[in-house]
This record gives C-alpha cells, sequence and structure tokens, in this order.
C-alpha cells in the first residue's frame, strides 16, 4: 500500500480547508492509499512560494516518508507554472507521485506530465488576463476622473482639532466624528504642523497615542 499525503490549501482565513480534505480523503480511500499526513495551508495565497505547510511537506519528500502526494486542483499547489513545475520536479526527482483530482491528473506517467504542463500554463495565464483587465479598468476609471479607492472623509476637523485641544478624551473625540482613535491623533499631528505655534503646552501625550481613555 502506497503511503499518501494530502496538501490543502485556502487563500483566506475564512475559507475551509476541510472541503478540499473531505474529497481527498475519499480519494485516497478509491485509490487503496493509506494517508499518513495531511499538510494544511490556512489563509495563504498560492502566488507565495514559501509556504509553512509546503516547505514542511517537501522536507519530508526528502526524508522519503511517503510515496504520493494529493491535491485537490493543480491551482492549491501553485499558481505560477514555474514554481508548479520546480515542485513537480523536486518530487519526481525523489520517486514521489503526484495527483489532482479535480484534473484528473496523475504525473506517474508521461502522458499526465504534459497534461500538468498545459494546465498550469492555461491558468497562469487566465490570472494574468484578470489582472490586466482590473488595471484596464482602474486605468479608464482615472481617464473618466472617476475616484479610484476609498472615499475620503467628510470629517471637519477644526472641531475635531477643536474637541480634542479643549480636554475630550481621544476615545470621545473618536466615537463623536466616527473615526479611528489613530486617524483623530493624525488629523491633530497635522494641524499641529501647520500651526506649530498654537497651543504648544497642550496634548504632549498624543505623538505616543497615550491619551486620555
Amino acid at each position: 500500500m502506497k503511503r499518501a499525503v494530502l496538501y490543502l490549501r485556502v487563500s483566506t482565513v475564512d475559507q475551509h480547508p476541510e472541503t478540499q480534505g473531505l474529497e481527498l480523503r475519499q480519494f485516497a480511500r478509491q485509490k487503496g492509499y493509506e494517508i499518513v499526513e495531511e499538510y494544511v495551508d490556512h489563509g495563504v495565497s498560492g502566488t507565495k512560494v514559501r509556504r509553512p505547510a509546503l516547505d514542511h511537506l517537501l522536507k519530508d519528500a526528502h526524508r522519503h516518508r511517503f510515496d504520493v502526494v494529493l491535491v485537490w486542483s493543480c491551482d492549491r499547489l501553485a499558481r505560477s507554472t514555474k514554481h508548479f513545475l520546480q515542485v513537480l520536479d523536486e518530487l519526481n526527482e525523489l520517486g514521489i507521485q503526484f495527483l489532482s483530482q479535480r484534473e484528473a491528473i496523475d504525473t506517474e506517467g508521461p502522458l499526465g506530465r504534459a497534461i500538468v504542463v498545459i494546465i498550469s500554463a492555461i491558468a497562469e495565464l487566465e490570472r494574468s488576463l484578470i489582472v490586466e483587465r482590473v488595471r484596464a479598468g482602474m486605468r479608464r476609471a482615472k481617464l473618466e476622473g472617476r475616484r479610484i479607492g476609498r472615499t475620503p472623509l467628510d470629517v471637519d476637523h477644526a472641531a475635531l482639532v477643536q474637541d480634542r485641544l479643549s480636554g475630550m478624551s481621544l476615545t470621545n473625540v473618536a466615537r463623536k466624528h466616527g473615526l479611528s482613535r489613530s486617524s483623530v491623533v493624525r488629523f491633530v499631528h497635522q494641524a499641529k504642523a501647520r500651526h506649530p505655534g498654537d497651543e504648544p503646552h497642550q496634548e504632549r501625550d498624543i505623538a505616543s497615542g497615550a491619551s486620555l481613555l
């Protein structure tokens, strides 16, 4: 019986890798593999070459602790063709088989290897096209005079600074004007920078953020 490991990855912490795990465990049973370990990167982008669980998997691969790596889909392992093939080459040199459940790919044969290269290239192309469409949309928005990013805060800066300098606590000022405490500190700093001679004896604690609660 071949010793198999599962590699699970989700890009955000609110996603659940167990969804992949359930399918892969059933897949391993159908193949007659013995699962000896599961490596999970939770909330880690596939664009990152260095990942805790993947690094651990590759170290264990060099120790020959398993014979097969199972993933739910190729993009769980890597999103760039270069990194994907690097990992596959490393596994291949160690005599470790790679299987992707969704694409039904098995690197044990030459045909599977060829299909892996084609699919990973298409996935990378698709991702590049998405990025380019987003950038094109941003360029078009700028040309049309539309704002990109968050809408600027509608804040009465003079009133905010006056409230703070009059002795109102940082927490109360933030609550009154609907801002974070750090934003209040920033606005007061900006006001003091514009008028360095005004009331120099007040708000000495602002720079450290250790103001009254």
